[in-house]
């Protein structure tokens, strides 16, 4: 067969075909990968070994480059391909701009390798239950980093820039998938020796009268001490003696340190009863809600593979969670 001359497209010829509007649009990556595999190999069959698909692919799409250009880059026998000129100039420009293609595609999975990984929750998740964990995620995933944001205002936890985020609701926020880390038990805590000093509020129509640590928040629903003791039963609510702190976290450390009762939340204050810093002054007795801590993850962003590690570590931890199960004293809330 008689080969056709490829002519070489100067700068002033390429610039003069664009203004004329005659550019014709790139054929796909896949077919020009086929065509450097097939011919860096010598033969359809071990390029389909090269690039893990079928030679039946690997020729098709060798022909449908050749038919995108009107090109003929291989001379083909019944047991053999062969390289025409057209095919061996072709290869001689295309290689290169493949392998300057797979070089930036390197440096950029590098660079994503490298970026952290932003992860946003409320302050009280953030200090109280991620914090204490990411030491031993750490140790067994050193080749990846964390960037943990604490707030407890919602469009900064859902910011662009973010990953992945823990935010308290009921599993529903349009463009995120979500995923129930813990549920929502609420109970009283305090420290030993504050029950020690106050053995009064052992007994839950003392706690009115007791020494009470409150959180002001911006986020009304978020259960507060009236709400607590309203669906205990509690109809007087004073809460004279209440200190108020405008995070979570400050009112657990609070507790710690003796000031007064308050409410703690199941999961986050787990470790805290589990060391003995904190301890339930009223037994069992615990308000159940509807609500939840879930963990987003956008709908129209594909994750990147560090990002999914981390969604991966946060389901299996949700996963091995304490379970605070349903009794019959239990008293679930509808929307708190």
């Amino acid at each position: 067969m008689t080969d056709q001359v490829m002519t070489r497209a100067t700068p002033g010829r390429m610039a003069e075909r664009r203004k004329k509007g005659v550019r014709k649009a790139l054929p796909p990556l896949d077919y020009l990968l086929a065509f450097e595999a097939s011919a860096l190999a010598g033969g359809f069959s071990p390029a389909s070994k090269t690039l893990n698909i079928s030679e039946t692919a690997i020729s098709r799409k060798v022909r449908l480059l050749e038919l995108h250009f009107g090109l003929t880059f291989f001379e083909r026998s019944h047991r053999a391909i062969e390289l025409t000129k057209q095919g061996r100039e072709f290869l001689a420009r295309i290689k290169p701009a493949l392998d300057t293609i797979r070089d930036v595609a390197d440096d950029a999975m590098v660079k994503s390798q490298n970026r952290p990984v932003t992860l946003a929750a409320t302050n009280s998740v953030a200090s109280l239950w991620l914090t204490p964990r990411l030491h031993a995620f750490r140790q067994a995933n050193p080749h990846l980093k964390i960037m943990l944001v604490a707030s407890d205002s919602d469009e900064e936890c859902l910011a662009d820039s973010v990953d992945l985020t823990i935010l308290r609701g009921d599993g529903n926020w349009p463009g995120y998938k979500s995923h129930l880390v813990f549920g929502e038990t609420v109970f009283p805590v305090c420290s030993p020796d504050f029950l020690r000093q106050h053995p009064e509020v052992a007994k839950l129509e003392a706690l009115n009268e007791a020494p009470l640590i409150e959180v002001s928040s911006s986020h009304t629903e978020w259960m507060n001490w009236r709400t607590w003791l309203r669906h205990k039963g509690v109809s007087r609510v004073d809460l004279e003696q209440t200190t108020l702190f405008n995070t979570y976290p400050l009112s657990i450390y609070a507790a710690v340190d003796g000031v007064g009762v308050a409410l703690g939340w199941g999961h986050l204050v787990d470790q805290l009863l589990e060391s003995g810093k904190l301890i339930r002054p009223l037994g069992d007795a615990h308000v159940r809600t509807t609500f939840g801590y879930y963990l987003l993850l956008p709908e129209k962003r594909i994750p990147s593979a560090g990002c999914s590690e981390v969604a991966e570590w946060l389901r299996q931890t949700s996963a091995a969670r304490k379970r605070y199960g349903a009794s019959l004293s239990d008293d679930v809330t509808e929307r708190v």
